[in-house]
């Protein structure tokens, strides 16, 4: 488990227990002069250490990061600050820097949109996380997404791990309400989508889901009844949303249950790259229709009984919530304002389709059981049609899974 500090003067005290050779602060060009930054390397240098400022590049390719890492010294300490592209770029440079090899299972050639690390590779990135965005959870983490030959894949092993994360109120403070509850919503999807999706029982697993995702909804709902007051999200929510949103991506609630039950997951992935979209977009479009085809009888999009177990454990947190979970999570994103309207041009339906089935179906286990049709009817339920010159101003982008 990454090292969790909650104050930027802890930091001294962690350099004296990792002891680097030196450290580099990659910072995401536009928190480069924040707050968070300066703090930071404040602390670093009060430490001793005269850090190497480095900037999060716009192209974030597999040899933009094996430059990064190319100079990186052998035992340096790399502070990522940032949100998810730039702690997913300081993991894969890390583990670059630290495994040499680990380009050669990155580059394997594969259809698959899902690259595994072997676990020979070391245990934790050599990374201090400063999240600057909430819901990704990555500073807790063992995945990071990169492109790479013209799609883009997700890297998952536990060398990519960060050493610690740091989560301070100030790193969100200047993050808009309305991509705070964004976070909130993905770390309840994150949370609860295994779970729906799978079929077993896993008594005690269930009950940390079905604690966590209450909590995240308590948090969400507190800090939208200040954003709908015109005030800002609450200090102690955004905290407690940040370190809620870890607890998900820590693997506990998760033991024995099947790896591959999140094909609303890799669905929403496929749809947003394939768009431009901000991945959330995708997710709060589908997740409805996703539970809807579950509570209908078809297994192969999820488990009723489980969908409704949960959803009467989240209505003892929130009873304002419909009886119903289709109901009730449409609800719940009008109530916190979350934008879910995606706009699909009707000719891309089956190349979305095709795209999905080849990078998680047609053998993967993802998306098992699912052909391009399936698919196809659920994007069209889920999106709106786009005008028809929609689809020569908006050129369709490589499919891969992203960030």
């Amino acid at each position: 488990m990454p090292a969790a500090l909650d104050a930027y003067d802890q930091i001294p005290g962690l350099l004296r227990d990792l002891r680097p050779t030196g450290v580099t602060v990659l910072a995401d060009p536009a928190v480069a002069e924040h707050t968070v930054t300066e703090q930071v390397r404040d602390r670093l240098t009060r430490a001793g250490f005269a850090p190497t400022p480095a900037s999060t590049p716009a192209d974030g390719t597999l040899p933009a990061i094996e430059a990064f890492a190319a100079g990186l010294g052998d035992g340096e300490l790399v502070v990522g600050i940032g949100g998810g592209s730039t702690l997913d770029f300081a993991k894969l440079a890390t583990a670059i820097s630290r495994s040499p090899e680990t380009v050669r299972y990155l580059t394997a050639g594969q259809r698959s949109g899902l690259v595994v690390l072997p676990a020979a590779l070391g245990e934790y990135a050599n990374l201090l996380a400063v999240p600057t965005t909430l819901g990704t959870g990555t500073e807790a983490g063992p995945v990071a997404c990169y492109p790479y030959d013209g799609v883009k894949r997700i890297a998952m092993g536990e060398v990519l791990r960060p050493r610690a994360a740091l989560r301070v109120a100030g790193a969100t403070e200047t993050l808009p309400g309305r991509l705070v509850l964004d976070g909130v919503l993905e770390a309840i999807f994150r949370t609860v989508i295994p779970y729906t999706s799978d079929s077993v029982d896993l008594p005690r697993q269930d009950a940390a889901v079905e604690e966590l995702a209450g909590a995240l909804l308590l948090a969400g709902d507190e800090i939208a009844r200040s954003l709908a007051a015109g005030e800002p999200a609450p200090e102690a929510e955004r905290l407690r949303v940040a370190r809620l949103s870890a607890e998900s991506q820590l693997g506990a609630i998760n033991v024995g249950r099947s790896p591959y039950a999140v094909k609303c997951w890799a669905l929403a992935n496929e749809l947003s790259t394939a768009l431009g979209l901000a991945k959330m977009r995708a997710v709060a479009a589908l997740w409805p229709l996703v539970w809807r085809r579950a509570l209908a009888g078809d297994t192969r999009f999820g488990s009723a009984a489980r969908i409704q177990r949960l959803w009467g454990r989240l209505r003892v947190h929130a009873p304002w919530l419909a009886p119903h979970p289709y109901d009730g999570l449409e609800q719940l994103m009008l109530r916190w304002r979350i934008e879910h309207t995606v706009r699909l041009p009707r000719e891309l339906l089956h190349t979305v389709a095709l795209r999905s089935v080849r990078f998680w179906g047609a053998g993967l286990p993802t998306l098992a059981g699912l052909s391009a049709d399936d698919i196809a009817a659920l994007l069209d339920e889920a999106t709106e049609p786009a005008a028809a010159h929609a689809a020569d101003s908006h050129a369709l982008l490589p499919a891969g899974p992203s960030a």
